[in-house]
């Protein structure tokens, strides 16, 4: 990416279709558990944002898809992400495999209610 993103869209149409189709699952993914949220480009990769806030970010790389804030997960659940973590605060999924939407909504729902209050 030559030129900074202004635009979500914007940010998915610089990436090769195939690519394009898995970063737009996963702001559908978010927009599901999260209708209302904003969308913004911040750190030039895309923002989604509720009742003006930070609440998820995610990012294309050269081989994975990757996640950010990780919430704050019970035994189980936390569990369920430690395939996909990479780090603190990122969740990495693999360009070569299926994206795991259901989880993508779980960690959503998740961070909409640990950093909102929102039932997500």
């Amino acid at each position: 990416m030559a030129d900074q993103p202004r635009t979500v869209e914007e940010y998915i149409g610089s990436f090769p279709d195939d690519v394009q189709a898995v970063l737009r699952e996963v702001r559908s993914r978010i927009l599901s558990v999260v209708p209302q949220a904003g969308q913004t480009i911040s750190y030039q990769i895309p923002a989604m944002t509720l009742n003006g806030k930070s609440l998820v970010h995610f990012a294309a790389w050269k081989n994975h898809i990757s996640l950010y804030p990780v919430p704050a997960a019970d035994p189980a659940f936390a569990a369920e992400l430690a395939p996909y973590l990479a780090g603190k605060g990122t969740l990495r999924f693999p360009l070569r495999e299926p994206i795991p939407g259901g989880l993508i909504e779980r960690v959503v729902t998740l961070l909409a209610q640990q950093r909102h209050g929102q039932p997500g």
